[in-house]
């Protein structure tokens, strides 16, 4: 919510009208000097304005109370409002706190839908900046959302195989949760999230296949040759429900530098819905884009959300540092997942990830079926991704 410097005005007066912690107001606004200029504009995080038509009866100490604002925030909202000469049918504008979600990710999500909500969420949170880190296939641009001002840099990534798009919407519910709770000075799960705020930076990726998303909820896509080539490698179906590749019928969690030779020559050795490691690492432009934001940010500790098992992969050829194994049973006790150190699993990020910087990366497997996994599971699954990031969270700061 934008607001426009009055005589006098000063951050500190804002965070105490608003009730909003002053680190959260001078994050979303980085551009501000040292001292306030009159007509300035300054973002407010967790509010937006609405119209409301004065009635008859209507004082100014009553309007203020029924909106649960106080009278001064009013006047501010208003400069050029008269208190004794309230017209009816006149309109003002009054702040609305955000006490709900304002994105609804609970449903087949898109590309679409994904862009439509990183806006929403950067719109009402200021704080909360959205980037591209590359382009897929078909060009679509590859969000990274970042959020905090700490040293340590956490990152965390979903919708790397794309009939998994679910965990995309579970990812993106949880930034919404954690920014409300952000700024109405609440908990999750019983665990305040502003310290986590402050000493950390987080990194979200939360659909890094973008293109076999939509292909998989959106069938079969418009644009040659992609629309004839992915009809070749299904096998001339248009049912690509099995497909967890990438528009090229690569498989992205089977294309990084870690032992990708040795996985290679197990799976598929052309294009295919699923377990294509490709002819190289790193020949895919989302691949190439996660690789690169990891190596530029340098991150302390990564998760990587796929489907579907309940279970949390903490470990690579011995490479993991010691705390990873307690991060991950920490995980597991907050999820009712089990940790498991080793799994058959080669050429994925989080194997690359320990095996270069020898830190705590961890693959999580959320919920149970075949995917992609249903709806009705979408609570349960986003119920998970809040315990075990939680966890990620409160593991670095302690």
């Amino acid at each position: 919510m934008e607001i426009s410097v009055r005589q006098g005005d000063t951050l500190w007066n804002y965070s105490v009208m608003f009730e909003i912690p002053i680190g959260l107001i001078i994050d979303a606004n980085p551009g501000l000097g040292d001292e306030l200029q009159i007509g300035e504009v300054v973002l407010i995080p967790g509010y937006e304005w609405y119209e409301y038509e004065i009635v008859a009866g209507d004082t100014i100490w009553q309007i203020a109370k029924r909106n649960n604002i106080t009278v001064n925030l009013l006047l501010q909202s208003n400069p050029n409002l008269d208190a004794d000469q309230l017209h009816i049918g006149s309109k003002i504008r009054l702040p609305r706190r955000i006490v709900g979600r304002v994105i609804n990710a609970n449903k087949n999500y898109t590309y679409e839908h994904l862009y439509q909500d990183a806006m929403r969420l950067m719109e009402v949170y200021p704080m909360l900046t959205v980037n591209s880190i590359g382009k897929s296939v078909m060009g679509k641009d590859i969000l990274e959302l970042r959020l905090g001002t700490g040293p340590s840099e956490l990152h965390y990534n979903a919708a790397m195989h794309a009939n998994e798009w679910i965990t995309a919407a579970s990812l993106m519910t949880f930034i919404n949760d954690y920014l409300l709770t952000l700024t109405n000075s609440g908990t999750l799960n019983g665990q305040s999230v502003y310290p986590s705020y402050k000493t950390n930076t987080f990194s979200f990726v939360p659909m890094v296949n973008p293109d076999g998303v939509n292909l998989v909820l959106n069938g079969l896509p418009e644009q040659e040759p992609y629309r004839s080539n992915v009809y070749y490698i299904n096998d001339e179906s248009t049912n690509f429900q099995g497909w967890k590749a990438n528009i090229n019928g690569v498989d992205l969690n089977k294309q990084f530098p870690a032992l990708w030779e040795v996985d290679a020559v197990q799976g598929p050795q052309e294009p295919a819905p699923r377990d294509y490691s490709g002819t190289a690492p790193l020949t895919e432009p989302e691949v190439i884009a996660l690789a690169n934001l990891t190596k530029e940010r340098n991150f302390n500790q990564v998760l990587a959300l796929h489907t579907q098992g309940q279970e949390i992969y903490w470990g690579f050829q011995g490479l993991e540092p010691p705390e990873s194994e307690l991060i991950a049973n920490r995980m597991a006790q907050a999820s009712g997942y089990t940790a498991v150190r080793t799994v058959n699993s080669t050429a994925g990020y989080k194997d690359w990830f320990i095996q270069d910087w020898r830190r705590p990366g961890f693959t999580i497997e959320l919920g149970l079926g075949v995917n992609p996994l249903p709806l009705d599971q979408f609570n349960d699954v986003y119920e998970a991704t809040k315990a075990i990031i939680l966890e990620s969270m409160k593991s670095v700061n302690a």
